[in-house]
């Protein structure tokens, strides 16, 4: 599949998030990304704004879901949203909830592997459940609370071969990569490239940060689509819809 650039709006505001989202595009992003901070602020309205906005744009919604899971993905494919989002650790019913609204409501089930046991057996779990893709995602306060322990924190490359290996659905990185890491993913198998904080969203404030993220961001559109064509194993019927082009 050709390789896809997501910016993850981690704002708190709509306005906000509207203005980074168009200037996102204009310099090549592929996908938006609604993050938990604003659906937590601002809800439905993030999702709904985020369509109106841009109506060929895939979105998406960045639940975190884990439980109600029939219920929460129904809610944001009405508003817009053509991905969700849920937890490893949901319960399997859970999982299965959610990849049933997937199927009926034609939106893509990405499945999120952070705070799993083993990061491994999460991915491998939220394939066998039915999702469409594994986001191998290290959480920002384990990142911070490691650190600050003195301790190296984790990373998400430190696994991420392995992860690559172990599913054959789409795999995108998520969580304190640099730059170069997060530019470098496709090369790794992980064709999906996420880039938020605190690359362009200042991740202590959740807002845009203020140096020149728009010019780091086309930096990273232009090197990640000079990829071209990146293998993976198996995609959805699902999936596939949004990785033409």
């Amino acid at each position: 599949m050709l390789p896809k650039v997501q910016i993850s709006l981690d704002l708190t505001d709509l306005d906000d998030a509207l203005a980074t989202a168009r200037q996102a595009v204009d310099v090549g992003v592929d996908w938006l990304e609604a993050g938990t901070p604003l659906i937590l602020a601002e809800g439905l309205r993030a999702i709904r704004g985020l369509r109106e906005q841009f109506p060929e744009v895939p979105i998406i919604a960045d639940l975190k879901t884990m439980d109600g899971g029939y219920l929460e993905a129904e809610m944001m494919a009405k508003a817009g949203a053509t991905h969700v989002v849920v937890m490893a650790r949901a319960h399997a019913e859970t999982i299965k909830c959610v990849v049933k609204a997937g199927k009926d409501y034609g939106v893509g089930v990405m499945g999120d592997n952070l705070g799993y046991e083993s990061m491994i057996d999460g991915a491998k779990r939220l394939e066998d459940l039915g999702c469409d893709y594994v986001i191998h995602h290290i959480g920002y306060d384990e990142r911070r609370g490691i650190a600050a322990s003195g301790r190296r924190a984790p990373n998400p490359m430190d696994q991420l071969e392995e992860i690559v290996k172990a599913v054959s659905v789409p795999v995108q990185a998520v969580g304190g990569l640099t730059l170069e890491q997060a530019i470098s993913t496709p090369r790794f198998g992980a064709p999906l490239v996420v880039i938020g904080a605190p690359l362009v969203i200042d991740s202590d404030r959740f807002t845009q940060a203020s140096n020149d993220p728009m010019g780091v961001l086309r930096r990273i559109c232009q090197e990640v689509h000079a990829y071209g064509d990146v293998s993976v194993g198996r995609l959805s019927q699902v999936a596939s819809r949004f990785h033409k082009g």
